[in-house]
């Protein structure tokens, strides 16, 4: 992804080597070790995965941390992707008669406290729309390349869009309504609510892809495909039978690697809102 020049975001609260609270980063490996070892034990995979992003978290302190130049090189990255999706939506609302209010990016390490409650970088990457923050723990990235072989700068700007995504979900409403909804049916259909929610981000990452190569010419040759590979690898349904063996569609929240795919490559060739329809489509459309 060319970057070169890019402008980076000021919406950033760098909380990295910060006292915080939190659980130690175990990545998504972490979590997927831990729910091999409660298959193997004869419990369920699904509730270790479940209990790792649930704990209560214990202070910890990092203290003046001095970080590696390739710390410093994924938090400039950060930046500046974040500037290029506060560059792409400001337009994007503006030819539908809306503002673009950004959403600030917090970096840290390890745990850290939001207005969603306490989160730690097990979780993975997530969006709290209570502070409209998204939150990394950047050894994510490392996570991605050394677990599940998905890497790539355009890959790891996926995942950023994608949170993004969220938050474009909530300045349209699409969040909250479907918050509201999972409320009020059972854990299997706010489940299916939960896939068309992140199935939409990724779409709405496309989006963002596809008109930022349109604005800044950032889009070069292997990028695209080190998004779709990435969208693969962390369908419910990979993720799930590498850790235990099969999966269990009744629990799938993002949806599988093919329907990830697809709605991440419709808005990246498309760039065109009108056909994010992930709530107007049945479970077989998706």
């Amino acid at each position: 992804m060319k970057l070169t020049g890019r402008r980076e975001s000021s919406n950033v609260d760098d909380r990295r080597g910060m006292s915080s609270a939190g659980i130690g980063g175990i990545g998504i490996g972490g979590i997927i070790i831990a729910a091999l070892v409660t298959w193997v034990m004869g419990g369920n995979p699904l509730d270790a995965i479940q209990s790792v992003a649930e704990q209560q978290v214990s202070t910890q302190t990092e203290g003046n941390r001095e970080f590696t130049a390739e710390e410093e090189e994924l938090a400039k990255f950060s930046r500046q992707v974040l500037a290029g999706t506060e560059d792409v939506w400001t337009e994007v609302f503006k030819s539908m008669g809306r503002e673009y209010v950004p959403p600030r990016m917090v970096l840290y390490t390890g745990g850290v406290k939001t207005a969603c409650g306490n989160g730690s970088a097990s979780m993975g990457p997530f969006y709290c729309s209570g502070d409209q923050c998204l939150y990394i723990d950047l050894s994510f990235f490392s996570s991605m390349k050394k677990q599940l072989g998905a890497d790539g700068d355009f890959a790891y700007a996926y995942v950023i869009a994608h949170e993004v995504g969220h938050h474009v979900e909530y300045l349209l409403g699409t969040l909250s309504k479907a918050h509201a909804q999972m409320n009020q049916v059972s854990k299997t259909d706010a489940n299916r609510i939960s896939v068309r929610l992140e199935l939409l981000a990724d779409f709405y990452a496309g989006v963002w892809a596809y008109h930022d190569n349109k604005m800044f010419s950032s889009i070069e040759d292997g990028d695209i495909e080190e998004a779709i590979n990435c969208a693969q690898v962390i369908g419910d349904n990979y993720l799930q039978e590498k850790a235990q063996g099969y999966s269990q569609p009744e629990s799938f929240t993002h949806g599988t690697s093919k329907q990830r795919m697809k709605w991440l490559k419709l808005g990246l060739t498309t760039g065109d809102m009108s056909k994010g329809n992930t709530f107007s489509l049945s479970d077989d459309e998706l």
